[in-house]
């Protein structure tokens, strides 16, 4: 059976941001767990989107849903 889902009208890379930083991460830290440079990590915040893999990657990293921050069923 078919789940369709609806994209929410987000800002990925600023949901990302605000959790980060709502948590009392550091950006030091956050690049070192996701395995990038600190300067791609700045980047990503400007990002309105993000691959689905590296998405997942940062929920667990993090340990936030951001899937449902994005998506939602009719």
């Amino acid at each position: 059976m078919a789940t369709n889902f609806t994209m929410k009208e987000v800002h990925v890379g600023k949901l990302i941001e605000d959790e980060l930083y709502r948590q009392g991460r550091t950006v030091n830290w956050f690049a070192h767990e996701i395995y990038c440079e600190k300067s791609n990590v700045y980047k990503m915040f400007k990002r309105k989107s993000i691959d689905l893999a590296q998405l997942m990657k940062i929920s667990e990293v993090l340990d936030h849903n951001f899937l449902s921050d994005c998506f939602e069923e009719p």
